[in-house]
């Protein structure tokens, strides 16, 4: 025992190691009694003997622990989100961080990753999957896969465990959007559009959302520097779409006529359809949504994102329009026989005809137009023939 002036008592072990003296402190007493003290010493004795210098072992054993700390598993996934996210939208990104945050860093945020094992994962996900949210608990599983992958690239892991739980969660049952795509009803929402009293930019905003059929986020973002008059086009920068690739919308007679009159409402500022309470921020997410339901639409009759389900079921299956010219319009990545991606303009010139088209049908069925489907006409010229 090494007695200081102070009176503080280090239990100390004194050896030689390749011809040196050194020492190794075994704990400070009382903290650490005479026993502990004694297996410490023991243990140093055992790693001379396998020629093993007991103080570097001590170091390694340290600067391996705090390895281990500074790869845990949270530091890992908030560096993936840092080197990801400049080929995601900046919402995307963040709801990504949220679930992790609320459903995933709280229980194993704190392990260091390479020592996370399937059933300590499946265990924070059966929470998420026990308050009934299973689409949620799929996309946390994902996310995590994405992150040991990212740590095995980057030598903090040896495998993606999540692998190992594939199959271990109720399966989703898909929902799709709800969406009008009977032409009767499009052309009663479309009246009913007309007939909205509500705040106007909304209803310019729900006005163009059948024209153009964007996500609705990339719609309630729109800036008026994006819209160019003069060709007729509206160019969405990569940064707000969600394959992160510029998107080119034509645009019809009626689209620009939509935003000739809104332009004199909220020409001045940024964005084509800013917030009511400020034209520095867009309009609300849940805006146009409920309008909707002001309107009486009901969740399971229309959505926000059904205006795109609309355009892509009526066009292919009533306009007969090539399912591979609606696709690129949806900015969905559509790709050629040899496995190339299109880019913004491929089929301009067909994309702008069926933009037209499809104003133009819309206008029909607003006024109450009958318009016989392709599959009708077929049915009626057999009957003709026969």
């Amino acid at each position: 025992m090494e007695v200081a002036p102070t009176g503080g008592k280090w239990w100390r072990f004194k050896y030689r190691f390749d011809g040196k003296e050194k020492r190794l402190s075994l704990g400070v007493y009382p903290d650490v009694s005479l026993k502990d003290a004694r297996e410490r010493h023991t243990q140093a004795r055992k790693l001379l003997a396998d020629d093993v210098d007991p103080s570097e072992h001590r170091k390694a054993f340290k600067a391996a622990r705090a390895q281990k700390v500074a790869n845990s598993f949270e530091v890992v996934v908030r560096e993936w989100l840092a080197k990801n996210s400049h080929n995601w939208s900046q919402g995307h990104g963040h709801r990504i961080l949220q679930r992790l945050e609320k459903d995933i860093l709280p229980w194993i945020g704190k392990h260091p990753i390479a020592d996370i094992k399937p059933p300590q994962l499946l265990t924070a996900l059966r929470r998420i999957e026990e308050r009934g949210a299973i689409e949620t608990a799929h996309r946390v599983l994902q996310n995590c896969g994405q992150v040991f992958r990212y740590a095995v690239a980057t030598g903090r892991a040896e495998r993606d465990i999540s692998n190992d739980l594939r199959g271990a969660l109720p399966a989703v049952k898909k929902q799709h959007l709800a969406a009008i795509t009977s032409p009767n009803d499009v052309g009663g929402l479309l009246r009913a559009i007309d007939d909205y009293e509500g705040f106007i930019v909304t209803k310019y905003a729900l006005r163009l959302a059948p024209l153009v059929f964007v996500r609705p986020g990339e719609l309630r973002k729109a800036q008026w520097q994006e819209i160019d008059f003069d060709h007729a086009e509206w160019n969405i920068p990569a940064e707000r779409m969600k394959m992160r690739e510029p998107h080119l919308v034509p645009l019809s007679r009626q689209a620009l006529a939509v935003l000739r009159e809104i332009h004199q409402v909220t020409g001045d500022g940024r964005y084509v359809f800013p917030s009511m309470r400020t034209n520095t921020r867009p309009m609300s997410n849940n805006a146009v949504l409920a309008a909707l339901r002001r309107m009486g639409y009901t969740k399971d009759q229309m959505s926000g994102h059904g205006f795109r389900a609309m355009a892509r079921t009526m066009l292919d299956e009533i306009l007969g329009v090539r399912p591979d010219f609606i696709e690129h319009q949806l900015a969905h990545a559509v790709r050629d026989p040899n496995g190339r991606a299109y880019n913004r303009t491929a089929h301009l010139v067909e994309r702008r005809k069926m933009m037209q088209q499809w104003a133009d049908y819309l206008d029909n069925l607003k006024r109450g137009a009958q318009v016989i489907s392709l599959q009708s006409m077929a049915s009626l010229s057999n009957i003709q023939k026969i």
